[in-house]
């Protein structure tokens, strides 16, 4: 049976092509992509987006739709299904289907070369071992290492302050660890395996049978860290060239649920302008010694910020972020016309370690855009009876906000669609919300996610 979900990708003549890889989230990023590089070479650009998403429908020009869990699930289930993969395994399968190696290989030796943009790049993506098919991104191998936080800890330990840790190289050594450290690390222990995203391999223990029953006995590598009580979750998105070439894209307070779940973002950070500042020569450095380490590109830095204002670094995400597209929006509302939006900034870090002349770092927020996300994530599986348009002028409506066209506006993204069997651990949607005020995006995002509620039941009901 075939992965293959969807397609509906025409080719032009008279147009070069690149390939994204990734989620649909980020599908917008891939128009920055094509603007920037149909600038720098000098002809038309333009893309065909492989996502693991699942929907009724697709409101988008050129995607290609594959996931080596549906047709299992459909088994399964018996009925029509949206289900989750792991974007390893989803990579993997791209990687390994022949029709779309057929198709690469057909338009790499058509235009002499093709990029393959990714989401996050990862050591299970092939591809790029056809003749003329490069990554333009980060090195696989590279990236890898810089995502395992126990590397990450031991590494940046003297460069940046960091909460309390141990290394524990299997499960035998976490449940001892972790026994003796309970004893002083009052409020909890943060366990996660080494490689870990959005909570999925972690969890905020209180006891030893919290471990337990999370990890059930799992022989990897884990990483602890005291959790310590706080007040904010910020993230930080950059870019980095080479050492000296660090660019800061912006903060956001991160919503952090059971001190592990991450829900969205908003935009701009509450922190005072001291406790930025400070977070912002922090992922310099943290950027320099990625840069010292061969890693080029987007990346992410997470931290939290203490009742008494102390700032205690978490993690680094080697890859794009989640709201690296409304990042990009905001930029190209706040910084001069012509300014290299971050797929550009990406470009220039791969290819020629350093950024274009005309590079411009945001400094504040003159168009007053505030913006928060919010990813609605299924923790038992529903049943959707209704469905919601897709929302495609993402990038519209921050200009109509920066304008004041707009006061405040609200977006439901990549819904799932109608009648549609969604398994635990999926996203049935997500959520945008503008506006001129944190109140206004809250609203926002609470209507969104009400809306979001009225297309389905759970499967219990």
């Amino acid at each position: 049976m075939s992965c293959n979900h969807f397609s509906n990708f025409q080719l032009k003549e008279d147009t070069t092509y690149f390939f994204y890889i990734g989620e649909l989230k980020n599908y917008g990023l891939n128009v920055f992509l094509r603007e920037a590089l149909t600038r720098i070479y000098n002809k038309p650009y333009d893309f065909i987006a492989i996502v693991p998403d699942i929907l009724e429908q697709y409101n988008y020009k050129n995607i290609i739709a594959i996931n080596p869990d549906l047709d299992t699930c459909r088994e399964r289930y018996n009925t029509n299904v949206s289900c989750r993969v792991t974007a390893r395994e989803f990579v993997q399968t791209v990687s390994q289907d022949d029709e779309i190696k057929s198709l690469v290989t057909e338009i790499s030796q058509k235009q002499n070369g093709v990029f393959l943009y990714m989401y996050e790049s990862l050591e299970e993506m092939t591809l790029d071992e056809i003749e003329g098919v490069s990554i333009l991104g980060p090195d696989k191998e590279i990236a890898r290492m810089m995502n395992n936080k126990s590397f990450q800890m031991q590494s940046l330990k003297d460069t940046v302050p960091v909460v309390e840790f141990r290394n524990c190289d299997g499960y035998d050594s976490l449940l001892a660890t972790c026994e003796n450290l309970f004893l002083t690390w009052t409020d909890g222990i943060f366990v996660t395996e080494e490689y870990s995203a959005a909570g999925i391999n972690s969890i905020v223990a209180h006891s030893i049978e919290d471990i337990k029953d999370k990890f059930k006995n799992q022989d990897v590598p884990f990483l602890v860290t005291r959790y310590v009580p706080h007040t904010h979750d910020p993230t930080v998105l950059g870019v980095v060239a080479n050492s000296e070439a660090v660019y800061i894209a912006g903060m956001a307070d991160q919503c952090i649920q059971n001190g592990n779940r991450f829900t969205g973002s908003t935009f701009p950070s509450v922190l005072s302008p001291d406790l930025e500042q400070q977070l912002t020569e922090y992922t310099r450095k943290v950027g320099a010694w990625l840069a010292g380490q061969g890693y080029k590109g987007i990346f992410g830095c997470d931290y939290i910020v203490t009742e008494s204002n102390e700032i205690r670094f978490l993690e680094i995400n080697a890859r794009k972020q989640g709201t690296t597209l409304e990042f990009c929006c905001t930029l190209e509302q706040n910084l001069p016309e012509g300014s290299p939006m971050l797929p550009e900034l990406e470009y220039y870090a791969v290819h020629h370690s350093k950024f274009p002349e005309s590079t411009v770092e945001p400094k504040s927020n003159p168009s007053n855009i505030h913006w928060g996300t919010y990813n609605y994530k299924i923790h038992e599986p529903v049943v959707t009876s209704g469905y919601i348009p897709h929302a495609v002028w993402e990038r519209e409506s921050f200009a109509k906000i920066a304008s004041n066209d707009l006061l405040k506006d609200y977006l439901i993204l990549e819904h799932t669609g109608s009648d549609l069997f969604v398994t635990e651990g999926s996203f049935i949607a997500r959520v945008v919300a503008l506006g001129h005020d944190h109140e206004s995006v809250n609203q926002g995002i609470q209507q969104g996610k009400k809306t979001i509620e009225l297309t389905f039941k759970r499967k219990s009901q």
